[in-house]
């Protein structure tokens, strides 16, 4: 199969298993649209190893480190990964996922055909979102246990945002200085630093929205200084009565991420005007983060099961077609920025300076 083949198999299974991301790659420049797409679904791979409930840690964990392997190794070990595929992929239950996992050997047919450089991107982001993930399996209790532990820190937290996303911002910095001559101005390490910042704010929006789910799975990734801070524990989440008691600790968590939200503001006001794709690539994300953190801000009960914090699809399109008008004008995207960074605000309850 040839590698236009390939890419167009590819980008069908990266459409049924990302809800936006495929948007904004669609958008990407042709340069960097390849090399982001198949890290994507390497990232995704790993993610659906660790995630999937079919299968106990353990061998979760085994699978894992094969996975990361054949990036470490000179070239992917084909016997060892079918084998660890049809294992992982056979039982999934959704389909785009298992056609991922089964198909992931073409993935690695596109990746050997990028240049050694962007190989390197490629096999350090995954190494060090796959040890994130190993870490997180290794540290938390399994959902079947019916236990629940929480991070004990800010730093844990930073740590684990970093392995996830905050890996993703310096990747995405390196890829784009690496084969968009524009971009030849930046100084690289305060744009890696701003963009690893920008994957954070877009992590903890995951997190904060998804607190219930991952209860059920034996995990809290709220610090518990933050709650004991409050007067909370870790029982306090897990008892419907005393929720509504976690509002300041969810305010101030939305209030962290609002600042990595302005560096990662700062990363896409960065990039030259004439770069209109890359930019909006960027902006997205972000404004479509907002009216999630907005959302989130104005929950009586933000661990509720079932709660809604994705904004409808129509909106997602709104705001893509509203900012396509003004991504040259940085005037006009600060004043857009602003309007929805306002609206989360105005539900925040106020600071009380503990």
């Amino acid at each position: 199969m040839s590698g236009k083949s390939i890419h167009r198999e590819l980008n069908s299974i990266l459409k049924g298993v990302s809800r936006s991301f495929y948007l904004t790659l669609r958008v990407l420049p042709a340069s960097v649209r390849s090399q982001l797409g198949v890290a994507y679904l390497f990232c995704r791979c790993a993610d659906t190893i660790a995630d999937t409930g079919l299968l106990p840690v353990e061998e979760r964990l085994e699978h894992l480190k094969i996975f990361r392997h054949q990036f470490e190794a000179d070239k992917p070990e084909v016997e060892a990964l079918a084998g660890m595929m049809s294992r992982v992929g056979a039982p999934q239950e959704i389909e785009a996922e298992r056609q991922l996992l089964l198909r992931i050997g073409e993935c690695f047919a596109l990746y050997e055909q990028f240049s050694a450089s962007d190989r390197k991107l490629i096999r350090t982001l995954v190494t060090t979102l796959s040890h994130g993930m190993e870490t997180d399996l290794s540290r938390f209790p399994s959902a079947e246990s019916g236990e629940v532990e929480a991070l004990n820190d800010d730093a844990e937290l930073g740590l684990y945002c970093y392995h996830v996303a905050g890996c993703v911002g310096e990747f995405w910095t390196d890829l784009t200085m690496g084969h968009i001559p524009s971009l030849g101005s930046w100084q690289a390490d305060e744009m890696r630093l701003l963009g690893e910042r920008f994957g954070k704010g877009l992590q903890l929006t995951n997190i904060l929205r998804d607190i219930d789910g991952d209860l059920s799975r034996g995990r809290c990734y709220l610090p518990l200084e933050r709650l004991e801070a409050a007067g909370l524990s870790l029982d306090s989440l897990l008892d419907a009565e005393n929720r509504t008691s976690f509002r300041p600790v969810m305010h101030g968590l939305i209030r962290e991420t609002l600042a990595h939200y302005r560096a990662g503001w700062k990363y896409t006001l960065s990039i030259p005007r004439r770069q209109a794709r890359l930019r909006l690539a960027c902006a997205w994300p972000l404004l479509i983060g907002l009216r999630t953190l907005a959302l989130l801000a104005g929950l009586d009960d933000p661990c509720a099961a079932g709660v809604v914090t994705r904004i409808p699809r129509i909106e997602v399109y709104w705001i893509m077609g509203r900012t396509t008008d003004m991504v040259y004008f940085n005037s006009w995207l600060e004043r857009y920025y602003s309007k929805l960074e306002r609206k989360v605000l105005e539900r925040l309850l106020p600071e009380t300076g503990g």
